[in-house]
């Protein structure tokens, strides 16, 4: 090939790149810059994932709501725990969200589901809400939230009280069960009684002994045999005297009540 031809073949390949890179500019130029994050979501500790149906069913089937239970859902979104409590088995319900369009949203599909007297709404923070009244706790939050969040619920919340998480576990407080929906577990936690330290054991013969309790959440060791804490409900087996019985009571505060009406033993935290 002579130069000439070649130059202007060259020429031409460089002529339609120019093309293309301006149109490339052009089209850059006029596309619509991201949209910024939105405003009405300030300071929020986790995004906003709702449970689907089937998960939510799940959850209260495994906390087992029914109608003397109120509900409380940290971190609420749109509200569908509550309400799906309170419209299908008759529980009532309190949501709190640090976003008010999902509480605008929560009260607006409490009202659809025919349920606004049962369930309240309101924006707040879920560190700070009111949970003492709750016999059930719902969260789908992401585990570092849980972790801060459990000093709360062991504190506040009474014996008893279950706690129903979507996906996330809280660390070293082992659930008491675990089941799986959608492919995702959800765990249950049932807050224990404080049971650690010295007990004075009377049986029905007004033989003592002296048990020691050691405990880590729902976990209880010590000098008894099989020990089971389940909420407030205490079980276990000791030596008095010479005969090995199985004890269960209900733990209220300094006691520890017989469950069978018909037992004479009693049990007080020794001072």
């Amino acid at each position: 090939m002579s130069a000439r031809p070649f130059l202007r073949s060259l020429a031409a390949g460089a002529g339609a790149a120019l093309v293309v890179l301006l149109l490339l500019a052009a089209w850059r130029h006029w596309q619509p810059a991201p949209a910024a994050p939105s405003a009405a979501r300030p300071g929020l500790d986790a995004p906003y994932v709702a449970s689907v149906e089937t998960v939510v069913e799940r959850m209260l089937a495994l906390a087992e709501v029914g109608p003397s239970d109120h509900v409380v859902d940290l971190g609420c979104g749109d509200g569908r725990i509550p309400i799906a409590a309170a419209r299908g088995r008759g529980a009532t319900g309190y949501g709190v969200d640090i976003d008010p369009a999902r509480i605008r949203e929560a009260k607006a599909n409490a009202l659809a589901a025919g349920v606004e007297r049962r369930v309240r709404f309101e924006v707040g923070d879920l560190f700070e809400a009111p949970i003492g009244e709750a016999s059930v706790v719902a969260v789908y939050l992401l585990p570092e939230l849980n972790l801060r969040l459990r000093p709360r619920l062991l504190a506040e919340l009474r014996p008893g009280t279950r706690i129903v998480s979507h996906a996330f576990d809280m660390g070293d407080w082992r659930p008491d069960r675990t089941v799986h929906a959608d492919g995702v577990p959800i765990h249950l936690w049932i807050v224990p009684a404080r049971v650690d330290g010295r007990w004075t054991l009377t049986d029905d013969q007004g033989r003592r002994a002296t048990i020691r309790l050691d405990q880590r959440y729902q976990q209880v060791s010590g000098n008894v045999q099989d020990p089971r804490l389940v909420g407030d409900r205490l079980r276990f087996a000791a030596t008095v005297g010479a005969r090995t019985l199985v004890f269960e009571g209900k733990v209220a505060g300094t006691r520890i009540e017989p469950l069978d009406g018909a037992a004479r033993w009693t049990m007080e935290r020794a001072r």
